[in-house]
């Protein structure tokens, strides 16, 4: 009997390897570890099991093409191995998986696929598809014409992101590291974690930063674990087969107790940037943050950015810190001439198109804890 049955019997997964576990310490391709890995999807699948498989690599796989000794640190040069090795690790995947008769589909997300609501929509309905047909969706993130300003930074925060965009039942989340330890696990002292349940049992962890190929570390991972809402089970590759079969294995991060964000809410709170700021007077604050209100343009005491109606902006109190992220309704532009004013003056004053929230409470998503 399976000790983890939450992702024992999970029916939709996301599975995420990084590309340590998928490259030679070269940064080469690793044939073998792909096969292996896919041995373990192939079968979970045969089970009847949903599988979407977030890779890491593209970039990994470049560097000894184009004569790379480690990752570039511009992003241009970053693009470029992206641009030659995601053609080479898709490839691969390809051959591996039709070893077993296996359709694979390949979806190259940017964060601005998951910031913009329509590109959101188009992934979803995307992924929903390939599932519906049979094939596994390989899921990466568009090196080739991702910037600096619109990154994901990390393929954990993409997997736990699919894992909403595809309602999955469970999140597992391979790396170079067995398990979460509460420091380096070269190093005496270093305790392995089971579980995580909660804030509590992460306060004597140091988290890590990345190694060479990657761009994530442990911090990436516990955040992808809060994000997803979802069992989540962090091991290596070598360690897949049993997290998959619900062993215990690795960590288990345990969904936090209550109901899951909606896909709309983690979507504001976690895929997308906030693209200008507007401030609040307290007033304000108490209604959005503690009465979960709509924002009325009363409230609002400055703005700051160029945005456009239907961006994200984050809400600051009077001290700057960010309370709420919402799609706003107005232009920066013309929001200097609304705030302090009735919503009742505006449309008296202006025209009854003025007589709306500047952020709508169905917009809204709280980004503090004091509520």
């Amino acid at each position: 009997m399976s000790e983890r049955v939450e992702v024992a019997k999970a029916r939709r997964i996301v599975v995420k390897a990084g590309s340590s576990s998928l490259t030679t310490p070269r940064g080469t391709i690793d044939a073998n570890r792909i096969d292996a890995l896919v041995d373990v999807l192939a079968a979970r699948r045969a089970d009847g099991t949903e599988i979407v498989f977030v890779s890491s690599g593209a970039i990994a796989a470049g560097l000894a093409p184009l004569g790379l000794s480690r990752r570039p640190p511009d992003l241009a040069t970053q693009q470029a191995a992206a641009s030659v090795g995601q053609g080479l690790l898709f490839a691969r995947y390809t051959s591996s998986f039709a070893r077993y008769g296996m359709t694979v589909g390949q979806v190259l997300l940017t964060a601005d696929d998951m910031m913009r609501r329509s590109h959101h929509r188009n992934a979803q309905r995307t992924l929903g598809q390939l599932l519906a047909m049979g094939i596994l969706p390989i899921v990466n993130e568009n090196d080739t014409v991702a910037t600096d300003e619109i990154r994901f930074g990390d393929n954990d925060r993409l997997a736990a992101l699919v894992a909403h965009l595809i309602r999955a039942d469970a999140l597992v989340l391979l790396s170079d590291v067995d398990a979460l330890y509460t420091g380096d696990p070269r190093q005496p002292g270093a305790r392995r974690v089971d579980d995580v349940h909660g804030p509590d049992d992460l306060r004597d962890v140091k988290l890590g930063r990345s190694g060479r190929v990657g761009t994530g570390g442990m911090v990436t991972k516990v955040e992808a674990a809060r994000i997803a809402g979802i069992p989540v089970v962090l091991t290596n590759a070598a360690s897949a087969a049993h997290a998959l079969a619900g062993d215990k294995v690795g960590t288990l991060f345990h969904p936090a107790e209550g109901r899951r964000m909606s896909t709309r809410n983690l979507w504001l709170a976690h895929a997308t940037t906030g693209q200008g700021r507007v401030m609040l007077d307290p007033g304000a604050v108490e209604a959005v943050v503690r009465r979960r209100k709509s924002l009325l343009p009363a409230g609002v005491t400055g703005v700051d950015g160029d945005f456009a109606a239907g961006d994200p902006v984050d809400l600051c109190d009077t001290s700057g810190h960010v309370v709420a992220r919402g799609l706003v309704n107005y232009d920066a532009s013309e929001i200097p001439e609304l705030m302090g004013r009735s919503t009742r003056w505006l449309a008296r004053e202006l025209g009854a198109e003025y007589e709306r929230e500047i952020i709508h409470r169905d917009h809204l998503v709280i980004l503090t804890d004091e509520r």
